[in-house]
């Protein structure tokens, strides 16, 4: 079923999606800062046109309505300020790239800085993001630049932030609410994005379910694949689809058992199992299966266990997480 070439409509209409069982949407404020250095070498072009990568605005537009529809309407993102900065982020070190020197390291695939890790501590104090989250005028950070920039793919700061896909950023004092920033890159495309946040739901739904066990750990219910769950497979990870037997294989034509339909039924996960391979997911495109492990995320209203069905809440807003 190529779900995905009308992914609003069929995501909307299957099974127990009707309307009431929907939560109202939430409408995330985002700062967008994206770093595309003028070459003036090159005629003023731009890196991401001298280099024939993407052009960042069509792959946010494009991701906000990737995330639109894999949360069934839920998630409306927002751009509450972009800034587009003529340079090159600071490093940990001090160590900043200018045009010429980090299109040689490019080209010759050598010698990138290390450490490269960007310093998260001058960027937020450069753009005020602190302040900005504590008037509630943003609430996270998208970072859009080109490979070896220094940026985790998802990390989260404020009071007692945890592990997203990275360790939380050192304790902010006066910063009042968590918040995640992601790090996307112009040089892929719209599925490495979706794969971030793929990463950042599995490191959030795993501290939400920190305290469940056994079958009472819905998170680890869902995330099982036959590789290790022979016959008991359901919607796998971000790395393994159902069928994967190692990372990435998205594309694996083996026909395995598994319960991943009854998710988007939930709470009722009582289903048969019938058999699945990547004809399911895409055949083997990265962003198609994304989208379709995206899509099987509980996002109904109620509570199973003391823990919202609608893990998008959880995975949006990390200050929801107790």
């Amino acid at each position: 079923m190529q779900w995905w070439q009308d992914l609003r409509h069929w995501l909307g209409w299957q099974g127990g999606q009707e309307a009431g069982l929907r939560p109202s949407p939430v409408s995330p404020r985002v700062l967008l800062i994206i770093h595309v250095p003028v070459v003036v070498s090159d005629n003023g072009r731009k890196l991401h046109q001298l280099l024939n990568w993407n052009n960042p605005d069509n792959l946010i537009a494009q991701y906000i309505y990737d995330v639109e529809a894999a949360s069934f309407g839920y998630v409306n993102y927002k751009i509450a300020e972009r800034i587009e900065v003529d340079g090159f982020p600071v490093k940990e070190d001090g160590f900043v790239y200018d045009a010429e020197s980090y299109l040689f390291r490019w080209r010759t695939r050598t010698g990138f800085h290390q450490p490269d890790r960007v310093d998260y501590a001058r960027l937020l104090d450069q753009f005020g993001v602190i302040e900005r989250v504590n008037r509630g005028q943003i609430d996270e950070v998208w970072l859009m630049a080109f490979p070896y920039a220094g940026y985790y793919e998802s990390v989260m700061a404020g009071p007692d932030a945890f592990w997203c896909n990275a360790p939380p950023l050192p304790s902010v004092e006066y910063c009042e609410r968590r918040f995640v920033i992601m790090g996307f890159s112009y040089e892929r495309g719209p599925g490495e994005m979706l794969e971030n946040l793929g990463h950042r739901a599995e490191s959030i739904m795993s501290h939400v379910y920190r305290h469940k066990r056994g079958e009472a750990n819905l998170w680890e219910r869902f995330t099982r694949y036959d590789l290790t769950h022979p016959g008991r497979a359901e919607c796998g990870t971000v790395h393994f689809a159902p069928n994967s037997v190692r990372d990435y294989d998205w594309g694996n034509g083996r026909v395995v058992n598994s319960t991943c339909e009854n998710w988007l039924n939930f709470p009722d996960l009582e289903g048969p199992a019938r058999r699945v391979n990547c004809q399911e997911w895409g055949g083997g495109d990265i962003r198609q299966h994304h989208l379709w492990w995206l899509g099987h995320l509980p996002h109904v209203i109620g509570k199973t266990g003391g823990i919202a069905n609608n893990w998008w809440q959880y995975i949006i807003d990390p200050n929801l997480v107790r």
